[in-house]
């Protein structure tokens, strides 16, 4: 009956989102590292500012092509966009882990991210298309786990088979998407929706009037530098901090004693640590904060990410990272839904629908500021000053940075 309760297009998509954010985030969760990993270990020894320009160039990518996808699809149907995607993300993913010059995977991994970024809106608005509105909740929250738990079962599996070899990492992550063109094709049915003949020059329109809205822009600029900046670190400097300074073995004991059995905690499993700890504590987070205000409650969410970096950051010890890491989520949990919620109070009335499709752009201005930025500071606060502490002071005094930004930008810019 359960199942019953939404069509099978609406099963379909949430597969595919399973895949290939599993396939996504399987391979982001040990991508930086395999890139700056001498040859002699089997990674392509680049170094930490040339991967920074790398992350900061195909990650804001996939963020910002939703704005065209998402307006073509609407216009020419979901299904060949779901085709289109699936291939560019197979056939990026396959590609990357045969290249090993730098022009050429980061020419692959520009293939991957168009295929992502052709993907992301599709999901969405097909779930939208298929659910009723009383259900819709109940479906984008079996949706939000379906994401999660993707990230959370794929870097397990991306932990051991980095082991065996770094090419197998790409070769699942092609796998998973390349399967999932079979159900877009045979199985997908284009969803009922009005023909929309909007003329891709009212689109480019729509973007310019959103972008010259100096309130809106500032606020997302803010939040992105304040939080996301820092959580895109996650998949760059964290994980050479992870692999040069903290040492798990402590815990790898401790899990294998109480267990009996083989774990070894490695780089895949951090972004492991902070999906799991969404998908345990999201629902009862979002009841605590359900009756705060959003904007203090955006404030304190960044402000306990701050103290879960400083934890994992200062003090070297893996108590204190994987604590760092568990509390930093629950940061996340905090701040990012009130943000979603403080957008849609303060859009127009009469475009929130327009607003709430740009509201992504966090991702374009975190990835492409934070990529570049963990390359940069990394190489400048760890490699050449030997100071990882200040590496994650340096981090912790953005995100206060922007704490004191949203006040202000309250206090000025939010009285109407």
């Amino acid at each position: 009956m359960f199942f019953k309760r939404f069509p099978l297009n609406f099963w379909l998509v949430i597969m595919m989102e399973f895949f290939e954010r599993g396939a996504f985030y399987g391979l982001m969760s040990v991508l930086s590292v395999y890139l700056a990993l001498p040859k002699i270990e089997g990674g392509l020894g680049f170094s930490k500012v040339s991967i920074g320009i790398i992350k900061s160039t195909i990650q804001p990518i996939l963020y910002a092509l939703p704005i065209l996808s998402g307006a073509l699809s609407e216009r020419y149907g979901y299904k060949p966009f779901l085709v289109f995607s699936f291939f560019f993300l197979s056939l990026g993913y396959f590609l990357s882990g045969i290249v090993e010059s730098y022009k050429l995977i980061f020419l692959t991994l520009i293939i991957m991210a168009i295929g992502a970024g052709f993907f992301k809106p599709l999901i969405v608005a097909t779930i939208s298309r298929t659910t009723k509105e009383k259900d819709s909740s109940f479906a984008f929250g079996i949706y939000y786990w379906s994401i999660n738990l993707g990230a959370t079962i794929f870097p397990f599996l991306v932990g051991y088979l980095k082991i065996l070899s770094w090419k197998y990492v790409f070769y699942l992550s092609s796998l998973l998407t390349f399967l999932m063109l079979f159900p877009s094709i045979f199985l997908y049915k284009e969803p009922e929706k009005e023909k929309n003949l909007k003329p891709l020059k009212v689109v480019l329109k729509e973007i310019i009037l959103v972008l010259k809205d100096f309130r809106f822009i500032g606020l997302i600029i803010i939040y992105s530098i304040g939080f996301w900046v820092l959580y895109f670190q996650m998949y760059d400097s964290v994980l050479w901090y992870f692999k040069d300074y903290i040492n798990m073995e402590p815990i790898n004991n401790f899990i294998n004693k109480i267990f009996n059995i083989n774990f070894q905690f490695n780089e895949a499993h951090i972004t492991v640590l902070n999906a799991f700890t969404i998908i345990l504590l999201q629902i009862f987070v979002s009841k605590i904060t359900n009756e705060f205000k959003p904007l203090p409650t955006m404030i304190s969410g960044i402000f306990i990410a701050i103290f879960g970096m400083f934890l994992f950051g200062f003090f070297q010890s893996p108590y204190t990272f994987v604590l760092g890491i568990f509390i930093f989520s629950i940061g996340e949990m905090v701040a990012h839904p009130k943000f979603i919620s403080y957008i849609s109070i303060i859009s127009p009335k009469d475009k929130k629908a327009l607003y709430m499709g740009y509201i992504f752009l966090y991702g374009v201005i975190g990835s492409g500021i934070g990529g570049i930025l963990a390359g940069f500071s990394y190489h400048f606060f760890v490699e050449k000053l030997n100071s990882p502490k200040i590496l994650w002071l340096f981090f912790c005094s953005i995100g206060f940075i922007s704490i004191i930004g949203l006040l202000i930008f309250n206090h000025f810019l939010n009285k109407k």
